[in-house]
Formats: C-alpha cells, sequence, structure tokens
C-alpha cells in the first residue's frame, strides 16, 4: 500500500481541491477513488486514527481484540476521546448500535453481508401504505449494484440470489463464487426440505440460502465475460487474506482482511490526487454570502490524551459529507444555516432492531468454525403481511451462542462453578457445544421523524465539537413483527428437532415489551435514514443526485441517504448510491469547468 495520500500535516498540500470529502469510511472512498481515477484532486478529512495503514499497525488491532475481555465489535479499536463514538441517549429505549471513527469507517468492524434490496422495498407506500416510497427504483440502480459488488469483492451465486423479484442481466455472475455452506447450514438445508409456514393470509415455502458476502473466496471465472477476478488481498500486504481462513472473528476484525474493508478501496486510489488528513475533525460547514460551501472548518489534534488542537480550513469546488449516517447529521446541525430549511435533517433514524434466539441441535452440527453467517432464511423479506407488521430476514449463526451468552467462555465458567473439573468437563462441553445453534431477527423498521439525531451545546466533546444526541424508539409496526418472527422462531426449532434454549437477557442487550411479551434485542450497526433522498426538499435532504437541496455544491454520501431500511443489511445499496452519486458529482465538475 502506498504511503504517500497519507498526509501527517495539519494543512493540505493544495490550496485548492477539486472535491474536499469528510469521511475515510466506506462512502468517502468509494468516491475519492472515482473522482481521482478521472484526474480530480481530492481531499479527504478523516477524524480518527491511520493506525491500521501498515500492516504492523492493522496488527495491533487484531491483537486488541484478543486481549479484551469484552469481544465487542469495537473491541479492537481503542476509544479516541477526540473522536468519539460513545453515544448520548435521550430516548425512551436503547439504539443499541456503534460506529467505528478510524481509516477504513465502521467497515472495520462489519460482517460483510452483502445484499440487495427486493424491488418491492423501492414502493412501501404505494405497494403496501406504510412507510415511504424512494423517487428511484431496483432497475434505476441495477447496474450501480453490479459496480458496488466489483468494487466490494462480493461472492455469491446467482442462482441463490434471484428470490422476491430480485433480477440480474442475463449472463451476469459474481466476481467470485458464494462462501461454501457450513455444516450446519447443510444439515439445516436437509431438513427445511418442504417446510411451508403461513403469514398473514398467505403461506411461504421456507428454505436456508447462502448469503453474498464482501469476502474472498474462489474467483469466479467467467466474470467479466471470461476475464475473471483477481481477489483483493490484504492493504498493505498483499498477497494475504486471498481467500477466507475462518478465523471466526469476522465481527469485529478479520485478521488476514479476506474480508473487504474501506481499507482496501482507499489503498488503490492514486496518490498523486488523494491526500488523505488524519486525525482531522472536521467541526463546522462554512458557508458564502450566496448559500454556497465554501470550505470545511476542521481541528487537528495529536495528542489523544487532551483536547489540544489547531483550527484549520479545507478549501474545494464540490464538498461531499461521507461521515456515517450519524455523524453527517452532526455535523451539519452543527454548522450554522447549513441545510437549515431541511426539517428531515435529523430525523427518520433507523435500525434493524435485532432479537434472538438460541438452542440445541441433537445432533454435532460442527459450530464456531468459519464466518459468523453463511446462510439465512430470507423467505420472510417480502409479502402482503408487510402492510400490518414487520418482514424480517433471519441470520442462522455459526458461532454457537458466542453473540448471546458469551459461550464457550460462559460455559466452561458455568461448569467448573458446578465442579466440573477434568474429563468430566471436557465431556460436557463437548457434547453441547459442537450442537449450539444461534439466530438473529433482522427486522424491518419504518421512518419515524420521532427517531433523531440532534446537537446541544451544553453537550460537548474535549475538541468543543457538539456529540450526537440519540433519540430512539420502535414502533407497534416493528414490535408486531417480533411477535411474529418468534412465532416463526418456535416453528422452525421444531422443524429441526433443536431445543429451544432462549432464556433471560442476553449480555449487552435492550429490552422492549410487545403484548405482554418482553424480547431481547441488539442494534444491528444499520444505521439509516437521517439525511434522506427525496424528490422535494419538503421531505428529504439530498435529491435524486445525492445533492443537497439547499447548497448546489454539497452532496452527502452513506447509509444517511437510505428512504427506507427493509430487511437486507444497508452497505451494499449505500454503497450503489454512492457510486451513483460519484457520477453525479463527475459530472457537476464537468459541467463547471465548461462554464
Amino acid at each position: 500500500m502506498s504511503q504517500q495520500n497519507l498526509v501527517p500535516l495539519a494543512t493540505p498540500l493544495r490550496e485548492h481541491y477539486d472535491v474536499v470529502i469528510v469521511g475515510a469510511g466506506i462512502a468517502g472512498a468509494l468516491i475519492a477513488k472515482r473522482l481521482a481515477d478521472k484526474g480530480n484532486h481530492v481531499l479527504i478529512l478523516e477524524a480518527g486514527r491511520s493506525t491500521s495503514v501498515t500492516p504492523d499497525g492493522y496488527q495491533s488491532y487484531v491483537e486488541n481484540f484478543y486481549t479484551a475481555l469484552g469481544k465487542s465489535p469495537n473491541s479492537p479499536y481503542p476509544e479516541n476521546p477526540n473522536a468519539p463514538t460513545s453515544l448520548t441517549e435521550i430516548g425512551p429505549l436503547p439504539f443499541g448500535s456503534n460506529y467505528v471513527r478510524a481509516k477504513g469507517g465502521t467497515t472495520m468492524h462489519f460482517l460483510g453481508i452483502s445484499l440487495r434490496m427486493c424491488p418491492n422495498d423501492f414502493r412501501m407506500k404505494s405497494l403496501y401504505g406504510v412507510g415511504v416510497d424512494w423517487p428511484i427504483g431496483y432497475d434505476d440502480l441495477l447496474d450501480y449494484y453490479r459496480q458496488a459488488e466489483l468494487a466490494m469483492g462480493v461472492s455469491a451465486d446467482v442462482e441463490d440470489q434471484a428470490y422476491h423479484g430480485i433480477h440480474f442481466p442475463k449472463g451476469y455472475v459474481y466476481p467470485m463464487h458464494k462462501v461454501p455452506l457450513s455444516y450446519l447450514d447443510q444439515v439445516t438445508s436437509r431438513s427445511l426440505n418442504g417446510m411451508r409456514f403461513k403469514f398473514g393470509q398467505k403461506t411461504y415455502d421456507i428454505s436456508l440460502t447462502s448469503v453474498p458476502q464482501a469476502r474472498n473466496s474462489m474467483p469466479n471465472p467467467k466474470y467479466d465475460g471470461g476475464k475473471g477476478y483477481r481477489p483483493v488481498g490484504a492493504a498493505g500486504d498483499p498477497e494475504r487474506g486471498k481467500r477466507c481462513e475462518g478465523n471466526s472473528s469476522c465481527i469485529p476484525i478479520c485478521p488476514v482482511q479476506a474480508k473487504y474493508s474501506a481499507l482496501k478501496t482507499l489503498a488503490a486510489i492514486p496518490a498523486s490526487h488523494c491526500h488523505i488528513l488524519t486525525q482531522a475533525v472536521a467541526s463546522q460547514v462554512m458557508l458564502d454570502g450566496n448559500g454556497r460551501v465554501s470550505g470545511i472548518q476542521y481541528k487537528v489534534y495529536q495528542d489523544e490524551s487532551s483536547g489540544q488542537h489547531t483550527v484549520h480550513t479545507a478549501r474545494g469546488t464540490i464538498y461531499v459529507i461521507a461521515a456515517h449516517a450519524i455523524e453527517t447529521p452532526r455535523l451539519l446541525l452543527a454548522s450554522p444555516k447549513v441545510c437549515r430549511n431541511s426539517v428531515a435533517l435529523g430525523q427518520n433514524l433507523m435500525d434493524h432492531p435485532m432479537p434472538v434466539a438460541w438452542g440445541l441441535m441433537p445432533q454435532n452440527i460442527g459450530a464456531c468454525r468459519g464466518p459468523a453467517t453463511t446462510s439465512g432464511v430470507e423467505s420472510l423479506r417480502d409479502g402482503e403481511f408487510r402492510s400490518r407488521f414487520a418482514a424480517f430476514r433471519m441470520d442462522y449463526g455459526n458461532w454457537g451462542w458466542e453473540f448471546a451468552t458469551g459461550s464457550p467462555y460462559a460455559d466452561v465458567t458455568a461448569a467448573v462453578a458446578k465442579g466440573a473439573f477434568g474429563k468430566k468437563l471436557r465431556d460436557q462441553l463437548a457434547s453441547t457445544l459442537p450442537r449450539q445453534v444461534y439466530i438473529d431477527f433482522l427486522m424491518e423498521q419504518l421512518p419515524d421523524a420521532g427517531n433523531t439525531v440532534t446537537v446541544n451545546p451544553q453537550y460537548l466533546d474535549p475538541l468543543g465539537n457538539m456529540v450526537p444526541l440519540i433519540h430512539y424508539d420502535i414502533d407497534e409496526y416493528t414490535r408486531t413483527g417480533f411477535v411474529n418472527a418468534f412465532k416463526f422462531k418456535d416453528a422452525f426449532f421444531k422443524r429441526l428437532g433443536m431445543k429451544d434454549c432462549t432464556a433471560g437477557q442476553p449480555q449487552f442487550s435492550a429490552q422492549v415489551e410487545c403484548d405482554g411479551q418482553m424480547f431481547y434485542y441488539y442494534g444491528a450497526g444499520h444505521v439509516v435514514g437521517t439525511h434522506r433522498m427525496g424528490s422535494s426538499a419538503g421531505d428529504s435532504v439530498v435529491n435524486l443526485k445525492q445533492r443537497a437541496w439547499e447548497h448546489d455544491n454539497l452532496y452527502l454520501a452513506g447509509c444517511g441517504n437510505m428512504r427506507t431500511i427493509a430487511t437486507s443489511n444497508p452497505t451494499l445499496t449505500m454503497a450503489a448510491l454512492t457510486l451513483w452519486a460519484a457520477d453525479n458529482i463527475q459530472s457537476d465538475l464537468d459541467s463547471r469547468r465548461r462554464a
């Protein structure tokens, strides 16, 4: 990986750039690469560290994970007081999700599942009378989905993914073949053969489907008309990580970088046309007298133990805020007069509230090996029932009860506490751990103006920047979905002959009540909706081109632009929208040069 585009200076190398981008996550990286490849000069401001730019630095994150007592999604990445990710909660329910502020962004700890949205997901209001419609449809993103799957190196087989109206151009193949199904997947698929489940007024065929993943598997020789695909190895060590090694730590970190992260895209950007300033916290979007963005004020810190910093301004022709669906509205709300007529700014915060369950299979299914998830139940992602309650997709977990109960460590502790030692302890663990199964449900959530990201000058970080305040709740539409998801869980476990061991509150989870039942949920880390796109300024922040309605040289990128969350992990759709935005920015630059 070239180190030349990592600028360890407080000021940029140029006085003026074609494009200034805030955020070195996947959205900022994809836009920067596309524009730099076309000869534009780009500056990226990143609030967090650049620890991961060298193999040794990345390995320090891996070691942090290995030694952390709590294996949370952010355990490899030390808290940075000057670029905090801890959230101040002011709502009735915990939000439950977090993100990473570092070079590479939240792709540093994401799972890598790269699902397309279903065509009906774009028309929730028209079809089901709930939520909102998108101003674009599935076919508008069809080629951008292809581009995103190439940029992220997605592994999947088309025949597995053609369901609920999802379709592909004739002859299309993914860059790499699907990640092989686990032994658990294979046993379960045979048991589910012929299963049907009534949901609402319709009966659905239930099956287990492999999930597309931004993770290196076997390259598909038929890709790109027979040219094939070359897997992208680790940033800084490209011969490493060209195949998934099954290290079983995809969340929060892949030790060999076989899983995609934005580091790979950043490493491929020509250094001559892209400068990256890390530890440079954007603090204000500045406007000129005509309402156009004139610069990004940012604060540079050297010592994380203090709030000492220097203040600078980055200037360009076009500006892009790609700082995450929480940090982007935070920055805009902290900037006087920016997007102030866009009432949707900071509103409609959504996630996938994720209730979980776990059980014991009657036979050894080889738990605790490979990627966290290699399959899921996609059968109930769409249907007429969505007019009354939330759809969901079900992740099928390969790591036993680790996420819910802290297994296998907790199993060992509990067994020893009950007097099990030596052979008795080994036999007890050997009879239970390989049979453990974990599932979670990614529940659809509707946009709600009451779920917000806001700021208040009384809440500041050490650099004096306002921190995001989160107001979050789960409405009856989703809560009723919880109830129905667990009805499906009961039928699913029964079909497999699985003992339901779901009991008590899982570690680190939150709780919500519906119909007299208590459900425990996690946040999926799928944060969307806070600066959504639309057809008018009255209910959105950006237009179809992903440009802010109020400022003609300001673009926003990221999951915050999405109008609904549906049931799919949002990264792939966000990447497609981001590449769409990059093309629009290029057209904008070309028009300005001609003028």
